[in-house]
């Protein structure tokens, strides 16, 4: 990762993605963030889980025509990666210190102040959940709403610390080697995906193989240290101030994690979608299931898809199943009160 004196912009031709690359310094080193869309529109700003970057974690749901139309007709996205996991990143020194999950939450509000960025929506998968959720209990005022895909809040189990640190000397010692990515594919996608001897693994799964292969492994190793290092911020949740979705994948590794993140959030600000047939990474596995509970929520701010694009029979968007109290944000808690909602493939 080149280093900068201040920041870099780097013109980024991808498909459908389009943006700029920022190197932002801050006081834990440099980090990337991919700016997509119109700067003077509200953000949104993602963090991916580990080993992956926007490209990996969120194309699915960006690509996806619906759900893109809703997130770029009212924000401006901030592609967050972790230290070291954009792409064409070199390994990081063994020099620099590894960052605790603390700083990497500072990291964020030192990404909204180089943007000169005011309070702001958050979308985050995972070990990228948990480092949002802590942002935003550390810096309440800068954060409008927390969107969650199978979030993280307590410290890892003795089960999960001891498998992390497996893989922690597996990649230490072997770097990115095929069990290293079949260990990092379970924990984000569902079997149904991954596939078996009689079954081929999908597309989605194919493409993030390929992106695995392109991580420095030391860089993730310093990430994954990190996040087994996390501690438990349960309690921290009380000092949330912010509205909360949480989406989780019922195949998910982090499914009970999830529900009980849900059981101690203030059930009038927030709700619990658990997907059927899904893994930990709904981004990718199922974005569909996304879109009509983002668009509850994000009505609770005011925000809305473009009309042109709201004709579909399944949108709720459509003004004869639009109830007016649903712009209310007082209602929107409402609204979500029934904090369990199920998604069928068919949705």
């Amino acid at each position: 990762m080149a280093e900068s004196s201040d920041s870099v912009s780097i013109d980024v031709e991808r498909i459908s993605f389009g943006g700029k690359e920022h190197i932002v310094q801050t006081s834990c080193g440099p980090l990337c963030v991919s700016v997509y869309g119109d700067q003077e529109k509200p953000a949104l700003v993602t963090y991916p889980d580990v080993a992956l970057n926007y490209m990996s974690c969120f194309q699915g749901l960006f690509f996806w025509p619906e759900a893109s139309s809703l997130l770029l007709q009212n924000f401006c996205i901030y592609h967050i990666s972790p230290p070291g996991h954009e792409l064409g990143a070199g390994p990081i020194s063994s020099d620099v210190p590894i960052p605790s999950v603390d700083e990497l939450a500072d990291q964020i509000a030192e990404v909204l102040d180089h943007f000169g960025l005011g309070p702001v929506m958050c979308m985050g998968v995972t070990a990228g959940a948990y480092i949002l959720t802590l942002f935003a209990t550390r810096y309440r005022e800068r954060v409008l709403g927390l969107i969650l895909i199978s979030p993280l809040c307590k410290a890892p189990s003795w089960t999960d610390w001891l498998y992390n640190k497996v893989m922690l000397n597996m990649l230490y010692y072997y770097g990115m080697c095929s069990l290293i990515k079949e260990f990092l594919l379970q924990r984000y996608f569902s079997k149904e995906v991954r596939g078996g001897p009689q079954v081929l693994e999908s597309d989605i799964v194919q493409a993030c193989r390929s992106l695995l292969d392109e991580r420095q492994s030391t860089n993730v190793w310093r990430f994954l240290q990190s996040i087994n290092a996390r501690r438990d911020i349960t309690e921290q949740l009380k000092r949330l101030q912010c509205r909360t979705l949480i989406f989780v994948g019922e195949n998910s590794p982090c499914h009970s994690e999830a529900l009980h993140m849900a059981s101690k959030l203030d059930k009038r600000y927030s709700a619990l979608v658990e997907v059927q047939a899904c893994g930990s990474m709904v981004t990718e596995e199922q974005p569909h299931a996304m879109l009509i509970p983002m668009e509850y929520f994000l009505m609770g701010y005011g925000l809305y898809r473009p009309s042109q694009l709201s004709t579909s029979p399944r949108s709720p968007l459509s003004p004869s199943c639009i109830s007016p109290e649903l712009f209310s944000p007082e209602s929107m808690g409402l609204k979500l009160k029934p904090i369990k909602t199920r998604i069928s493939l068919q949705v």
